[in-house]
């Protein structure tokens, strides 16, 4: 039996990547996974299907598909003991450049989007719950061409040290975790980003999303019961400056 045996979980942003690689780690270690995407259906449902999950289309920007996506997975699997926050967009170019549907669409998902999902959780996970949401290291130092984006998700990590105290009386703990540089598509598709990597990782390299679910799993267990309200930096020990 794993850690997770018996608990169920929402992982939004799920077809791919990192939420891609929390999925699999969650239902690797017990758990019954909703594997949530805003488009890549195939995708979402081939994984649901491969781990014994659901898959749920919901753009979290969207409450209404937000509140549905939570009612499917209480009634298929009769409560909520884990909801981890994935799903984001990223725009990276000059902030004078920005275009204001683009502004939008960023806030949208990955700050109103997990607004949503951090409510309903609140309201809904069984008491020893878990919320983890996802971030980036840039926060830190910030990066040329990552305003919208950090600031995005620096809003994030505001509404994790907040919830953590409104939760704890209910054992219900909530964190962060923000990668560092991390083979995904998008690193993938910044050439740049390959040569940075190794240079400003102190471990030499870029993580896997399969290290960095890692790290969201063990905050989902028993063993990180005392760990809340923290921001969890999973990049081999990099500092962006």
């Amino acid at each position: 039996m794993g850690s997770l045996t018996g608990k169920t979980a929402i992982v939004t942003g799920a077809s791919r990547g990192i939420g891609r690689a929390i999925a699999e780690r969650l239902a690797a270690e017990g758990a019954r996974v909703v594997v949530n995407c805003a488009g890549s259906a195939a995708a979402a449902e081939g994984l649901a299907a491969r781990i014994g999950g659901l898959a749920v289309r919901a753009d979290v920007s969207v409450k209404q598909e937000v509140l549905e996506m939570f009612d499917r997975a209480e009634a298929a699997f009769g409560g909520l003991d884990i909801v981890v926050n994935n799903a984001a967009v990223a725009v990276m170019k000059p902030l004078a450049e920005f275009s204001d549907e683009e502004f939008e669409r960023v806030l949208a998902v990955n700050t109103r989007g997990v607004f949503y999902c951090c409510r309903e959780a609140a309201r809904r996970l069984r008491d020893g719950g878990r919320i983890v949401n996802i971030s980036t290291g840039a926060t830190v130092g910030g990066t040329a061409g990552g305003s919208v984006y950090c600031a995005s998700k620096a809003a994030v990590e505001q509404f994790t040290r907040a919830l953590a105290r409104e939760l704890a009386p209910r054992r219900i703990t909530v964190n962060t975790v923000s990668p560092g540089f991390t083979e995904t598509d998008m690193f993938a598709s910044l050439p740049h980003l390959a040569e940075l990597a190794p240079k400003l990782t102190p471990l030499g390299r870029a993580g896997k999303p399969e290290e960095i679910a890692a790290v969201v799993a063990w905050l989902c267990t028993e063993d990180a019961r005392w760990i809340t309200g923290q921001n969890i930096q999973a990049g081999g020990g990099l500092t962006m400056v």
